[in-house]
């Protein structure tokens, strides 16, 4: 079931209890709110999604795709260049 809250005539709004306790947020929080077109998120400011964070990490989208046999040896050669000796 939904929570509801009504907005006062200050644009005021309170959060109510149930997501309050789940989001652990209280007195001098700060939230933060963005629109995903007709939608409204509402989040603990700080506190991100796994897509939010896939975007900052690659804002021009996912790196390519690598076989195992790329990473085995990309780990290999990383080792040896790691514990080469000089």
């Amino acid at each position: 079931m939904a929570s509801l809250s009504k907005i006062t005539g200050q644009g005021q709004t309170s959060v109510p209890l149930t997501i309050r306790k789940k989001l652990g947020i209280g007195p001098g929080s700060v939230l933060e709110w963005e629109t995903e077109g007709e939608n409204v998120v509402v989040r603990r400011a700080g506190r991100y999604t796994s897509e939010d964070i896939h975007r900052a990490l690659f804002p021009k989208g996912a790196p390519r795709r690598r076989t195992l046999k790329d990473l085995k040896k990309g780990i290999e050669q990383h080792m040896k260049s790691r514990h080469a000796r000089g």
